[in-house]
C-alpha cells in the first residue's frame, strides 16, 4: 500500500494496486447481465463512488460524425451551414468545445476545408479514424490538430469483430496513438462499447497505458467513453460494467486520465443518454458528447439540445453568458424545413408542440400567466411563445390567445375570450367536430376565420404573421 495526496480532495488517499492487462484466452461476455435473448440485467454490487464534478465541463458535437452516418449524406452547404450557426450560437463561449468529421469521402474532406476557413475558435473540427496507420495519413493531410480514434474495448468487438487477442489489440491501439503523437497530433482514443467492457482487466491498464504515452510526448491523449449500445445506467450501486459513476471513476481515479481529457458519449437504446451524459459530467468527466436532435445510430446520441439544458440547470450561465440559446431554434427549423430531418412533435424544445397546449384551461391560465404552463421563458430563451392548437377542447379562451399570440397583437389591442368574433369563432369550430372531425384546426383555417370574424385585428397585425 502506498499513500498519495489527493490535490483535489486535499486528503491522503490509499493506493492498493495497479491494474494490469489481463489478456485471457477466452471473451469476458458478461452473459449474466447480457443474455441476449433476454433484456440485459441492471445488477447491483452497493458499491458507491464519490461524487467528483470536474472544475469545467463542456460539450462536443458528434451531428457531422456519429449523427451524419444514420441518415443520407449531408449536403456540404448543409454541413458548413449548421457549423455556421453551432459557432453563432456558442458565440465564442467555448461551451460548445469541438464537431468531429468523418474523412474519408470527397465530400467529407471538401465539409472540412470550408469549414475550417470560417477560423472560428469554437467548435474547433477534429477528425475520426480507425486505429489504422492510412486512415491516419488523411489526418496529416487534412491539417487537423486532434483527431478521434476507434479503439474498441469490449471483448465483444477485441475477439469476436476484431479477431484479436487484448494484448494484440493493446499494443496495435498503442501504435497509432504514438504515431499520433509523434506528429504533434492530438489522438482522442474513442473506448468503444464500455458499457461491455472489462473495465479493470483491460479499460484502466489500456488508459494508464495512454497516460505513459502522454508523459512521454508532453501531449493530452484524450479518453472518450463510449457507451455504443446504450447499456449505461446511472444508478447508485449498480455493477460494472454499466454502472456510469464507475466508468469514470474508475478511468479518473485509477486510469489517471484528468477530467479535462474525460468524454463521455452515449446512445439512447434504453431511454438513459441524457441522464448518463449528466451524471458523467457529476463523476469526473468534463466533456459530454452529443448530436443535434439526438440524431445517430439507431436511437441515436445524447441531443445537444438537452445537454445546453442540463448544463446550465447544473452550472449556471457565469463564463457562458454570450452563448445565444435562441440558435437551437434555428438549428432545428433548419435541419427540419432546408435537410428534411424528422423531428417529433413532442420532442423537447425543438419539437412543434414542445410549448403547444390543446386544452382549454390550459389556455387560459396561459393567458393570466405564462408561468402557470409555460417551463420558462420560451420566448427568452428559445425565440418560442407559448402556443395553443386549437380543438374542441381548446374553449374561448383558446381561441382567444391563438390569435393574439400568433398575430403577436399589441397589449392594448389584445382581445379577450368574451368577445363576439371569438365566441363564433369557438362555435364554428365545434360544428365541426360534432361532423366528425377528428384533427386540429389548421393555422390557415384559423386566420381565415380571424380574417371573417374579426377583421379589425387581422387588418392591423396581418404583417406580424410568420410567413
Amino acid at each position: 500500500m502506498t499513500l498519495q495526496f489527493n490535490k483535489k480532495t486535499n486528503l491522503f488517499e490509499e493506493e492498493f494496486y495497479h491494474y494490469e492487462l489481463q489478456d485471457v484466452k477466452e471473451p469476458e461476455l458478461y452473459r449474466d447481465l447480457f443474455p441476449y435473448d433476454e433484456v440485459p440485467r441492471i445488477t447491483f454490487n452497493h458499491r458507491l463512488v464519490p461524487m467528483n464534478v470536474a472544475d469545467k465541463a463542456w460539450i462536443t458535437d458528434t451531428t457531422f460524425r456519429d449523427g451524419q452516418q444514420s441518415l443520407p449524406p449531408f449536403r456540404v452547404e448543409d454541413i458548413v451551414h449548421l457549423y455556421d450557426l453551432m459557432h453563432k450560437l456558442d458565440n465564442d463561449s467555448g461551451l460548445i468545445r469541438q464537431t468531429e468529421f468523418f474523412l474519408y469521402t470527397k465530400r467529407d474532406r471538401e465539409a472540412v476545408e470550408k469549414c475550417l476557413s470560417r477560423g472560428y475558435k469554437f467548435p474547433q473540427i477534429t477528425g475520426w479514424i480507425r486505429a489504422v496507420e492510412s486512415d491516419f495519413k488523411i489526418v496529416k493531410e487534412m491539417g487537423l490538430k486532434e483527431t478521434g480514434i476507434l479503439t474498441s474495448v469490449s471483448d465483444y468487438h477485441i475477439f469476436l469483430k476484431l479477431k484479436w487477442t487484448r494484448r494484440q489489440a493493446m499494443d496495435n491501439y498503442l501504435k497509432i496513438v504514438r504515431a499520433a503523437l509523434e506528429n504533434g497530433i492530438i489522438p482522442r482514443c474513442h473506448f468503444e462499447d464500455i458499457t461491455r467492457a472489462d473495465i479493470y482487466g483491460f479499460v484502466i491498464p489500456f488508459a494508464r497505458e495512454l497516460m505513459k504515452l502522454s508523459k512521454e510526448f508532453n501531449l493530452p491523449v484524450k479518453v472518450r467513453a463510449c457507451d455504443t449500445m446504450g447499456y449505461g445506467v446511472a444508478i447508485a450501486g449498480a455493477s460494472l460494467p454499466r454502472n456510469t459513476h464507475g466508468i469514470i471513476y474508475g478511468l479518473n481515479k485509477h486510469g489517471e486520465v484528468p477530467s479535462e481529457w474525460l468524454e463521455w458519449h452515449g446512445h439512447n437504446d434504453f431511454y438513459r443518454s441524457l441522464t448518463n451524459a449528466t451524471h458523467s459530467w457529476m463523476y469526473g468527466c468534463s466533456a459530454a458528447n452529443g448530436a443535434w436532435l439526438g440524431i445517430g445510430e439507431r436511437t441515436g446520441n445524447t441531443p445537444i439540445e438537452a445537454l445546453i439544458m442540463e448544463y446550465i440547470s447544473l452550472r449556471g450561465r457565469e463564463g457562458i453568458e454570450k452563448l445565444d440559446t435562441t440558435v437551437i431554434t434555428e438549428i432545428a427549423e433548419y435541419m427540419r424545413d432546408v435537410m428534411g430531418i424528422e423531428v417529433p412533435a413532442n420532442r423537447p424544445f425543438v419539437g412543434k408542440n414542445f410549448n403547444l397546449t390543446k386544452a382549454g384551461i390550459h389556455a387560459d391560465g396561459i393567458s393570466k400567466s405564462e408561468e402557470i404552463y409555460n417551463i420558462f421563458d420560451t420566448q427568452k430563451i428559445l425565440n418560442r411563445p407559448p402556443m395553443v392548437g386549437i380543438t374542441d377542447k381548446s374553449g374561448v379562451a383558446g381561441i382567444a390567445y391563438w390569435i393574439n399570440n400568433y398575430y403577436r397583437v399589441k397589449p392594448e389591442d389584445k382581445i379577450n375570450k368574451d368577445a363576439e368574433g371569438v365566441k363564433t369563432i369557438m362555435a364554428l369550430v365545434l360544428k365541426e367536430y360534432e361532423s366528425n372531425r377528428i384533427i386540429g384546426i389548421s393555422d390557415e383555417e384559423m386566420i381565415n376565420f380571424t380574417k371573417q370574424y374579426l377583421p379589425e385585428i387581422h387588418k392591423k397585425y396581418e404583417k406580424n404573421i410568420k410567413g
